[in-house]
């Protein structure tokens, strides 16, 4: 999809620090600082135009949460549903989800959530897939022992990919849907893009995978 330029976009995202922390900003091991409560950070990566994680911030007072996008022209629709919705739990990233490492200390991040990511299905972008071992070791960076990764998918290809990969590295899976809309899962909240697959009958995959804590032994 080919989004169209706004010029005016990163001057309004500078307008807004009090939501909006860009790549250069000087983040790490400070997120509590933004927030109004000290509590667990939850981090999507990808997160479009902030659906889910508006959403979720609103469902989850508890929970302080940030929605991590690269595209300038795509954040601006975060941003824009945040100055409406002014949630003291929402934090906005301007980044790139190759760099966690860089704005987040181990453990600073409580879990993350992966929605609808590009499937890049030629095998030489392999690395440029986010449940592809480049990317699991920066969520395992700064994630706690333990900690968690939520994946939603209408994309049967990189499901299967991400099941493989994550279980090549190591990780285990709490649980694993094949067609979340026609399961038992309670407190789903969607995506832009889901609400689009569901309505076609497509089915969503979802999976909950978890790192292994350093003390446990390998069988």
């Amino acid at each position: 999809m080919r989004l169209r330029n706004k010029p005016w976009a990163s001057d309004k995202l500078r307008e807004h620090p009090q939501y909006v922390v860009w790549e250069d900003d000087n983040v790490k091991g400070n997120w509590q600082k933004h927030f109004q409560q000290n509590q667990p950070i939850h981090l999507e990566v990808g997160s479009g135009k902030g659906r889910f994680m508006i959403e979720m911030a609103k469902a989850h007072p508890d929970i302080n949460y940030i929605a991590m996008e690269l595209q300038t022209s795509v954040v601006i629709s975060i941003l824009e549903a945040q100055i409406e919705e002014d949630l003291p739990n929402l934090m906005i990233l301007h980044g790139h989800g190759g760099d966690l490492d860089e704005y987040f200390e181990k453990a600073e991040v409580s879990q993350v959530y992966l929605n609808f990511s590009d499937p890049w299905p030629k095998t030489r972008h392999e690395k440029r897939r986010l449940t592809s071992p480049k990317f699991l070791t920066q969520y395992e960076n700064i994630l706690p022992d333990a900690g968690e990764i939520h994946f939603k998918t209408d994309n049967m290809g990189l499901f299967e990919y991400s099941l493989s990969s994550m279980s090549k590295y190591g990780m285990y899976f709490k649980q694993v849907w094949l067609d979340l809309h026609h399961s038992d899962f309670e407190g789903n909240i969607m995506t832009e893009y889901e609400e689009k697959f569901s309505a076609k009958g497509q089915p969503i995959y979802r999976l909950e995978a978890v790192f292994r804590n350093n003390n446990e032994i390998q069988i």
